[in-house]
């Protein structure tokens, strides 16, 4: 029974989340748009619709996706020609992760499924549900559940190395949380905490609070962290379910700055500048040496923006009607605007290159190419 209770509370989280991206009025109409500078569509293809956590790999010059039926694709990012091409052998819970050879998913029969150049080379069953995409690294598939334990598996032949748990908290999100390769450390969410992990042996070098949960009851004081996070050189920000964005040394594993804000999106960071849309889609920029603002626009109010990137000085968020939005990092001015299927982009835009691409809930993938 408690274990029935708690994934109910995961399935009214989720659904807690889907309906704040949706408060308030209807989506901002756009303004009249005169781009500054040049870009174009340069391929696209079709994965068909989705319906998980959708995360794409950008490694070796292909971008590395998977669809809600179970297949996984490597394209040549430059072209979109297909790679290769494999199967899961059941519909996922759980986008990719790729370190360029191999390539793991999680089905919704909690199977953890790698493949070698498209071709299946070992499966294990987890013990619970995954919506955080598995990261491949040293020779090593790294998972976490949505009760954030985190277990490590030798890439070569599926065996289980270690296992991390710690307290679990009593609500947790259904959505992709935080893990990340930083240089020999591997980096967990943990509730509001990051936790910097000894990827070979599963112990906690490190744990930062990136947030202070407030709130009369648990689903208030509900602060997970949400994927994906951004790294600058030694800095890593993450934000924290609608509490705030934050900063930390993740060499020293030690807090630089936070900032109370709400918000469902992973964020973006640059040497300059630390972007992130909040919950009505207002956009805010902090300095992210110091985490002053920098500036803030209300332009975009009510698109259902997906997670940023920062490339090139340009912050890029897709919204709800399938428009891919480039924005100056410098005082957040639309410098190019271009459009896909009419469907919501989802996921976060990845960059292999010179070639930036996008996802749309109806499965198109589209590769744009600003100039």
């Amino acid at each position: 029974m408690r274990g029935l209770g708690r994934l109910a509370a995961l399935v009214v989280v989720a659904a807690l989340g889907a309906c704040a991206s949706k408060k308030g009025p209807g989506p901002t109409v756009l303004d009249e748009l005169t781009p500054s500078i040049a870009g174009r569509q340069v391929w696209s293809q079709s994965l068909g619709t989705l319906k998980f956590p959708l995360a794409v790999v950008a490694t070796g010059g292909n971008f590395i996706a998977a669809t809600d039926d179970g297949s996984i694709v490597a394209y040549r990012a430059d072209s979109g020609q297909e790679v290769w091409r494999g199967q899961a052998g059941g519909r996922l819970s759980a986008g990719v992760g790729s370190d360029g050879r191999f390539a793991s998913v999680v089905t919704r029969d909690n199977q953890l499924v790698t493949l070698d150049a498209g071709k299946e080379i070992w499966r294990q069953q987890l013990p619970g549900r995954v919506s955080t995409p598995p990261l491949v690294a040293g020779e090593r598939v790294f998972v976490m559940g949505v009760d954030r334990v985190v277990q490590a598996f030798d890439a070569l032949d599926g065996r289980k190395l270690w296992t991390f748990q710690r307290a679990g908290d009593a609500l947790t999100l259904a959505q992709p949380g935080v893990l990340a390769p930083f240089k020999d450390t591997l980096l967990a969410g943990q509730g509001s905490k990051l936790a910097g992990l000894d990827p070979l042996r599963g112990t906690v070098r490190w744990e930062v609070s990136l947030a202070s949960p407030r709130g009369t009851n648990e689903i208030e004081r509900l602060a997970d962290l949400v994927g994906p996070p951004a790294r600058v050189g030694d800095i890593v920000c993450a934000r924290s379910f609608q509490a705030s964005v934050a900063c930390v040394n993740a060499d020293r594993g030690s807090l630089a700055w936070t900032r109370n804000i709400g918000g469902l999106q992973g964020i973006a960071a640059d040497e300059d500048v630390t972007v992130a849309a909040d919950a009505s889609d207002r956009i805010t920029a902090w300095r992210t040496a110091s985490g002053e603002v920098a500036w803030s626009l209300e332009k975009l109010l009510y698109r259902d923006l997906s997670a940023p990137l920062i490339v090139n000085k340009m912050v890029v968020f897709g919204d709800l009607e399938g428009y891919v939005h480039w924005l100056s990092t410098a005082d957040g001015t639309t410098k190019l605007r271009l459009p896909t299927d009419g469907s919501p982009v989802v996921g976060r835009p990845v960059l292999s290159g010179t070639t930036l691409l996008v996802i749309t809930r109806n499965g198109g993938l589209f590769a744009f190419r600003p100039e």
